[in-house]
């Protein structure tokens, strides 16, 4: 064989077992850093599924939009097989706890059967969710048999434990007045609050009032200044000269969401909507156990 033949067989050579090691170490990584665990009586699948960004929408669709919304890093997906049953394990990492949570509130009901995993999770016909510190994990099996669902809440529980990162609800939630309010139904939405790409990074919470059903919004910014303008760039939105407020709480009419209660203090904004203008007494009552 010519030298330039062995030179450039030697370089393929290389370039394989370059990106033979690259594999294996990618594989690795995550095994270490999320050691996926055994589940007794099933056969786990030795291959581990891996998205990202790229190619999200392989495995989630039109819905992998919902998720980039959250600051989407990775997903890590395994298997685990017993005869014809199957239990699949989802491991979505996000750009942060509130991230995770924000993913999570997305599924999330009341009217679920709520679980101790992690910061909180949810068991409903044989899908669990929950999430823990940037995590957002689903377990799903197709199988209404009750030892292979017992098996399901067994394996959320291990992973649970294994998983890194904080086991606490947003600290944001306390904010929110606790009369009225529907449990379980808080949500973190990243992008276009209440359709208006200027409002962002905001809690919510929906009550219910007697026959009254409203939502609160709150959001937390990282200054008075920051604060001002998005409250004024709200007031610019609806059109309407609106008079100044001496008590710094305003009722203006949203195009797409009707009358809008507004107020605003220092680094918090709160936005009641599903009232009416002469119900300005309950939105008061709840803008100032918010804003005190």
């Amino acid at each position: 064989m010519e030298l330039n033949d062995r030179i450039m067989t030697s370089g393929i050579k290389y370039s394989v077992l370059c990106l033979v090691i690259l594999a294996l170490s990618g594989i690795s990584s995550f095994a270490q850093d999320l050691t996926v665990p055994e589940l007794q009586g099933f056969k786990k699948d030795p291959v581990f599924r891996v998205y990202s960004k790229d190619n999200l929408r392989e495995f989630n669709g039109n819905d992998a939009d919902i998720f980039f919304s959250y600051g989407f890093v990775d997903l890590n997906m395994a298997e685990y097989r017993k005869g014809k049953n199957i239990i699949r394990l989802e491991i979505f990492r996000h750009a942060d706890h509130l991230m995770a949570f924000g993913i999570y509130s997305t599924a999330r009901s009341s009217s679920f059967r709520f679980l101790n995993l992690g910061a909180q999770g949810y068991n409903t016909d044989g899908s669990i969710n929950f999430f823990k510190g940037e995590y957002y994990v689903r377990i799903r099996t197709l199988s209404k048999n009750e030892k292979i669902l017992q098996a399901a809440e067994s394996l959320a529980q291990r992973v649970a434990i294994i998983l890194p990162g904080s086991s606490e609800m947003p600290s944001v939630l306390s904010r929110f007045p606790e009369s009225g309010k529907k449990v379980n139904e808080e949500m973190f939405i990243n992008e276009n609050v209440l359709g208006h790409k200027f409002l962002s990074r905001s809690f919510k919470a929906v009550y219910e009032v007697g026959p009254d059903v409203f939502s609160i919004f709150i959001i937390e910014t990282k200054s008075p200044s920051e604060t001002w303008k998005t409250a004024d760039e709200y007031l610019k939105e609806t059109g309407e000269d609106v008079p100044e407020s001496e008590n710094g709480k305003y009722v203006i009419s949203d195009r797409y969401n009707g009358t809008i209660f507004l107020a605003w203090s220092d680094k918090t904004i709160v936005i009641i909507s599903g009232l009416s203008k002469d119900q300005s007494d309950i939105a008061d009552q709840y803008t100032s156990e918010i804003i005190r």
